[in-house]
């Protein structure tokens, strides 16, 4: 199978034909349209807490790993 084969069927639902960007677009409509600004920058807000630890980890261990 082609890279180009690959990426078509991996675009492509078997249901109904719609492809995973069309359905990521449609699920996104119909979040805005249920959640109001304050739900995004909570979220957001929640993304960069977990991600912040996370950073912060991995510098930790950085700087273990130079340590050794």
């Amino acid at each position: 199978m082609s890279g180009d084969d690959m990426a078509r069927r991996m675009e492509t639902t078997a249901k109904g034909g719609m492809s995973v960007r069309e359905a990521g677009r449609k699920g996104g409509e119909a979040t805005s349209k249920s959640h109001d600004h304050r739900f995004y920058e909570e979220i957001g807000h929640k993304g960069g807490v977990k991600g912040g630890s996370r950073v912060r980890e991995l510098i930790q261990k950085g700087k273990e790993a130079e340590r050794r």
